[in-house]
């Protein structure tokens, strides 16, 4: 076991993931987190194709399924609700429009920090406020005065994320909007809405509801065309403010779901967009998940990178006995044509919900539906090779027989 000493900035899904795989690669890990305990609720999260398969080998299929939000499918339909079309769990093998393994990004967080949290140090509260780094390793001062050394630095914080903008430049280098905002939170359910997936959309807007497993719940989703997106994400007002001008005029039960606007307990809104890098990593610094190379919500497949991402770095990295410049070159190499993918998704659909690109020119004509490539689809869902690290260490490998 080697010891090596790791930080993780961030406690959503990619970093307990990292965790996960560095403890049993035989890592010290500590993962610290600027909020004060775990967020529940968000959005629903999807594992598709190669990721399902890391789950299993996470030993968490149960656990992740157990938790899924249950949805059987999903429904377009007409502003007074007549369906439109229709999308099954079931449909490609599990892993089309719906997933079969389709969860709260809240509760998966839950399942892999219940995983790690006896063999992994988590510091909520708290965050990276200077980072020094060596040839040997990273002096860390934390904001609330603790100072400590590490031998590799992870950040996993997400698309907005603290230690990228500390370690490779300012946020606007690296993050591409999309031209769309999405809006979360969870309503009565007042709707009926019973394990299948409502969405309405109208020139560039939508508004949708989905099942949750607590019934007397629903999640509202809602999202409107915006050039630019100048808000700040933690401003909970504005977002308000601005999400009720935008949404204003929608049809369908629109009024309705905005009506528990002010009620809900777990509001969220961001910006749709992709971060786009060069490197992923600085030395003995590295990013993971959305940080690195968020693909957008649009893509249905940000938590399947932070899945796959994390299983590839801890095994790159230990592979090359923990050298950073080894390891984190192995574990781009791997998966940049797989975010590749996952991205010419995430912008595709954006185009297909009528949105206009905000880098491009105005059209002479009017906007075509793009055309759906099934090479890419199919590259998004399992375009990456997993290799099984079997001569690495591995805590939970059953134990080789002794050679006789």
């Amino acid at each position: 076991m080697s010891g090596t000493r790791v930080l993780v900035a961030g406690a959503s899904i990619a970093g307990p993931a990292l965790a996960h795989w560095l403890r049993r690669r035989g890592a010290e890990v500590t993962v610290v987190e600027r909020a004060p305990g775990l967020r529940p609720g968000g959005q629903a999260v999807d594992a598709r194709g190669v990721a399902r398969e890391v789950i299993r080998r996470m030993e968490l299929d149960a656990a992740v399924r157990a938790a899924r939000t249950q949805t059987a499918g999903a429904y377009t339909v007409d502003v007074d609700g007549n369906v439109l079309e229709t999308y099954r769990a079931d449909d490609d093998g599990g892993d089309g429009y719906i997933s079969e393994i389709e969860i709260l990004r809240g509760d998966l967080s839950q399942v892999l920090y219940d995983d790690t949290r006896d063999g992994v140090e988590y510091v909520f509260g708290d965050r990276i406020a200077e980072l020094t780094q060596d040839a040997d390793g990273v002096d860390v001062v934390f904001a609330g005065g603790d100072r400590r050394r590490f031998d590799l630095v992870v950040g996993a914080d997400g698309l907005h994320s603290a230690l990228r903008a500390m370690v490779f430049g300012p946020r606007k280098r690296f993050v591409r909007h999309l031209g769309m905002v999405l809006a979360f939170y969870t309503v009565p359910n007042e709707f009926g809405v019973d394990r299948w997936l409502i969405d309405y959309q109208e020139s560039g807007r939508s508004a949708g509801l989905r099942p949750l497993q607590d019934a007397t719940r629903a999640m509202a989703m809602l999202s409107f065309s915006a050039a630019d997106f100048d808000v700040d994400y933690r401003d909970v007002e504005a977002q308000k403010r601005l999400l009720r001008e935008r949404m204003a005029g929608l049809g369908w039960l629109t009024p309705r779901i905005l009506a528990h606007l002010d009620d809900t307990p777990d509001f969220y809104l961001d910006q749709v967009a992709q971060v786009v890098m060069d490197r992923w990593s600085s030395g003995r610094v590295g990013l993971l998940g959305d940080a690195a190379f968020s693909p957008s919500p649009m893509s249905g497949g940000g938590t399947g990178l932070a899945l796959v991402g994390a299983y590839l770095l801890a095994g790159e990295l230990a592979a090359a006995g923990w050298d950073p410049e080894a390891g984190f070159a192995g574990y781009e190499a791997r998966m940049r044509p797989f975010v590749e993918a996952n991205q010419e998704i995430g912008r595709l659909h954006v185009q297909s919900r009528d949105v206009p690109d905000p880098d491009a020119e105005p059209a002479a004509e009017p906007s075509v539906e793009p055309e759906w490539d099934l090479g890419l689809i199919e590259r998004a869902i399992n375009g990456v090779d997993l290799p099984d690290y079997a001569e690495v260490p591995d805590s939970r490998a059953p134990a080789r027989p002794p050679v006789r």
